[in-house]
């Protein structure tokens, strides 16, 4: 009975998979060093609103993506973890906004804002250039008092 016990919880720690975006110390600096210019150069303009609006310094989460600050959730499923409250990351030909679950609450804002794209968790812009950043600053202001709040 204990060995078959063990084979159901080593099962079952087989199918909960582990978060593999966590919080490092990996250098943001040399993270955009790595990315062309533009993008670099959009980032930092990023990073700054970002640590205004959160008062945190901006940490590498996973290879690839910018955070600031962090809470913990639990799902009704056992699975929790840490993420960021506010995150964005350099990808190729855009920049993903990680800074909403709910960017329909934001339909005004987007609209706004100029040419960007949603999906359930990201607001790709392909270049500062193009958009109103006021209004990028607005949304996410906005984002992060209704998540901060919630979180």
């Amino acid at each position: 009975m204990v060995a078959r016990e063990a084979a159901f919880h080593t099962q079952e720690s087989r199918h909960m998979s582990t978060n593999k975006t966590t919080a490092n110390n990996k250098s943001v600096d040399e993270f955009l060093a790595s990315v062309p210019a533009e993008q670099a150069e959009d980032s930092r303009w990023i990073i700054q609103v970002m640590s205004e609006i959160t008062g945190q310094p901006p940490v590498m989460w996973g290879p690839s993506i910018i955070g600031f600050g962090s809470y913990h959730y639990r799902y009704d499923s056992g699975r929790e973890g840490d993420m960021p409250l506010l995150a964005f990351s350099p990808r190729k030909g855009k920049l993903a906004l990680y800074i909403t679950y709910h960017p329909e609450r934001y339909t005004h804002l987007l609209e706004e804002i100029g040419k960007v794209k949603t999906s359930k968790a990201c607001i790709y812009i392909s270049r500062l250039a193009g958009i109103d950043i006021a209004k990028l600053r607005e949304l996410i202001q906005s984002a992060y008092d209704a998540e901060a709040t919630a979180a």
